[in-house]
């Protein structure tokens, strides 16, 4: 009696029909929509790799980076990297692969050198297509582990297969560099490669008799130098005494040639002093000098006679005074001391000659 007045469900398949369809349906376009996409990142490049048809391989100009539709069955695309690589080929276990990747060349001499390189290299973007079609690898690890490391060991040799051991050992190591890289630029160049940079972790190294035979003759090199530094020195310290004496001797002889001059200036200036007193004496004077010296004592003794007074020969003495030339020299003379003389060559100042006093008047 109880079930008489439950509802009946009746089981309709087709409700669920719908749904399941829309759910399939959603599956497959996810489906399909993963598998003709992709996305390429930043620092990569994809190419667009043609399967079939009469245009199938590498397409020449690279896909941007972001998603890229293809068609699945007749396209593929490669995702190729174009950031900085680094690699380094050493003789430790601890670095790089747990075996001995080091790069060894020989010298002009054919001394064997080893050494650990390391390599910073980037693809260019444009050149992708044409470095996978050559090498069929993305994978530039590996790449450079293999194809770039025998190109960059060919180069070291061609390179120090003219350089002698100790100037590789020593300062054409940078030069010796040098020249590597831009060999293998050259060479990896044409593939794309871009190198960035080349070095050589650590010290090279060399059989033990040709390094010591280096070291000792660095250390010849140095003592050499440091002797020809101590002979400058010495050549430089004896130039200098001898500069020394040279400017002390010329110092005495400008010297002794200064005082020599101004005796010879103030011999002169006295010479023309007593010139111009003995042009400019005349009887006159002389009586008056001589009465200006006299103290106004007589003689003592007297025998009787004459008093004795200083007397002149005034006959020689006017004839003398009244000479033209004479008169003629004393007045160039009294103009040359009145002209004064330039600073430089001013003598030394004589005693001054006593003027030409007037005689006494007659008594």
């Amino acid at each position: 009696m109880a079930n008489r007045f439950q509802p009946r469900v009746e089981f309709n398949p087709s409700a669920l029909k719908r749904p399941l369809i829309a759910a399939g349906a959603l599956l497959a376009a996810l489906f399909v929509g993963s598998a003709v996409t992709t996305r390429v990142d930043t620092g990569h490049v994809g190419l667009r790799v043609r399967l079939a048809g009469s245009e199938r391989g590498v397409a020449d100009m690279p896909v941007v980076t972001g998603w890229v539709w293809f068609n699945p069955i007749t396209e593929q695309i490669i995702v190729f990297p174009t950031s900085v690589q680094n690699v380094v080929w050493t003789a430790s276990p601890h670095e790089g692969r747990a075996i001995d990747e080091s790069v060894s060349f020989s010298s002009t001499e054919g001394v064997n050198v080893n050494a650990d390189v390391g390599l910073s290299f980037h693809v260019d973007p444009m050149m992708a297509p044409k470095l996978f079609s050559r090498f069929r690898q993305n994978n530039m690890l590996e790449l450079a582990d293999r194809y770039m490391r025998s190109v960059v060991r060919e180069a070291f040799n061609e390179v120090t297969s003219a350089v002698p051991v100790q100037e590789i050992y020593g300062s054409g190591k940078s030069k010796m560099l040098a020249a590597v890289t831009a060999k293998v630029s050259e060479r990896l160049g044409k593939d794309g490669i871009v190198i960035d940079q080349l070095t050589i972790n650590g010290s090279l190294r060399l059989p033990q008799n040709v390094a010591d035979a280096i070291n000792r003759a660095m250390e010849a090199t140095q003592n050499a130098i440091q002797s020809e530094n101590r002979v400058r020195q010495v050549r430089a310290e004896a130039d200098q005494a001898v500069t020394q004496a040279h400017g002390l001797a010329e110092a005495t002889r400008q010297k002794a040639q200064g005082e020599a001059d101004g005796q010879l200036i103030r011999a002169r200036s006295e010479a023309k002093a007593n010139e111009i007193i003995r042009l400019s004496t005349n009887p006159a004077v002389l009586q008056y000098r001589a009465l200006e010296r006299w103290d106004g004592k007589l003689p003592v003794y007297n025998a009787g006679g004459q008093l004795p007074l200083l007397t002149f020969d005034a006959s020689k003495l006017t004839a003398e005074a009244e000479d033209p030339a004479r008169e003629k020299k004393l007045r160039d003379l009294l103009a040359e001391t009145a002209t004064p003389a330039p600073a430089a060559a001013a003598p030394s100042p004589a005693a001054p000659a006593p003027a030409a006093e007037p005689a006494p008047p007659a008594k």
